[in-house]
């Protein structure tokens, strides 16, 4: 049994994440969270602690940032696109109960305000903002790290609210190097 509660966007996301572990849910029908939703989540944050697990799209992203605003020091837990690719839609319900357990076992901790530990111009050194491929490399990167895609300032503000290390973030960006190389 998680002890966090986890918080989805729909009925379908939470039948995946019960198919894969046992654990609670709260969904929030969608990006436009209710004050009572927010409310649930605030109490389920008190208690218990939240997992904050939505799609890898434009909406989940959304409802991420929203929650994070409204309810801070939550824990994070992220899947690729790839991963919650489906016939007809993107989301968690399509990812398998080994990805939902991989991606529940490396949540990442919001740290509120927490200190800068990568400075954006090291992003700028490694090839992620602006240019020819930043933004796979960003995905990538991403990926890597498990804090999902971001486009060049939200990944700068993902490092440090997740407190990425240098040393982590340089075998990350070795590793895409590396990958790179290898193509």
């Amino acid at each position: 049994m998680i002890r966090e509660v986890i918080v989805v966007e729909g009925r379908s996301d939470t039948l995946a994440v019960k198919r894969a572990v046992e654990a609670d849910t709260i969904e929030t029908g969608g990006s436009a969270i209710s004050e009572d939703i927010l409310d649930q989540i605030r109490l389920a944050r008190a208690k218990r602690g939240v997992i904050i697990f939505t799609d890898p799209d434009f909406p989940g992203e959304k409802i991420r940032k929203t929650i994070s605003q409204e309810v801070p020091g939550c824990k994070h837990a992220f899947i690729t696109r790839e991963e919650g690719e489906g016939k007809r839609n993107l989301g968690v319900e399509n990812a398998s109960p080994e990805v939902i357990r991989r991606a529940l076992a490396e949540v990442r901790t919001e740290v509120e305000g927490g200190e800068e530990l990568i400075p954006y111009r090291k992003l700028v050194e490694a090839g992620l903002v602006g240019g020819t491929g930043a933004r796979d490399r960003r995905i990538r990167l991403g990926n890597r790290l498990g804090i999902g895609y971001a486009n060049a300032s939200q990944l700068h503000k993902r490092l440090t609210m997740f407190q990425i290390t240098p040393d982590e973030f340089d075998q990350a960006v070795a590793w895409l190097d590396q990958e790179e190389n290898r193509q």
